[in-house]
């Protein structure tokens, strides 16, 4: 691993998480032939330099706006990078649908539940091992605005690996049960 793209939608805490990770080794940068600017800067992880990239906002791999279409470019031209989803915790339903996207096109995925603190505030209690369970990726729960977590995904970023989303199908059908009315 040699990239780490932070992916998710405006306003959930990717610039944050970013200058958690960056610090000052950040430089601001525009996709080639846009205006559309993003951040790039390097860190250590287990003593080795990763260039951790923070995308444009994107609500699906589907886009709608150029900001978007260059997200979906910088994440196809990036293939053997690791993916951070950064999700918002008190909207994850929001947050995963992208998230599945990128698993389904057999990217290395952790999710970071981010907004930790804002979820509880609104007492929305995401259980984050029943969720990495059903995704078979790691999901890690922090307030990057504080650093809580922060550790936690940065030492959990090599346990990505690509999952196949026929085992995500198996886990949700196989927990759910179903019931029939007559």
């Amino acid at each position: 691993m040699s990239k780490v793209l932070l992916m998710g939608q405006s306003n959930v805490g990717k610039s944050v998480l970013f200058n958690r990770l960056a610090g000052a080794r950040a430089t601001v940068s525009n996709y080639p032939g846009t205006t559309v600017d993003f951040d790039k800067g390097r860190m250590r992880i287990e003593g080795q330099d990763v260039e951790i990239v923070d995308i444009p906002g994107s609500f699906s791999l589907e886009p709608k706006d150029r900001a978007e279409e260059v997200a979906v470019k910088m994440l196809e031209e990036t293939k053997g990078a690791t993916v951070v989803c950064v999700i918002d915790s008190s909207k994850v339903e929001r947050g995963l649908y992208l998230a599945l996207e990128i698993i389904e096109k057999r990217h290395s995925v952790i999710i970071a539940l981010n907004m930790a603190d804002v979820a509880k505030d609104a007492n929305i209690n995401v259980d984050a091992e029943r969720l990495e369970e059903i995704l078979g990726v790691p999901v890690v729960p922090m307030v990057a605005t504080r650093g809580e977590g922060l550790k936690e995904l940065v030492s959990r970023i090599r346990e990505a690996v690509p999952v196949e989303i026929e085992g995500i199908i198996k886990n949700v059908g196989g927990k759910s049960g179903t019931s029939s009315h007559s």
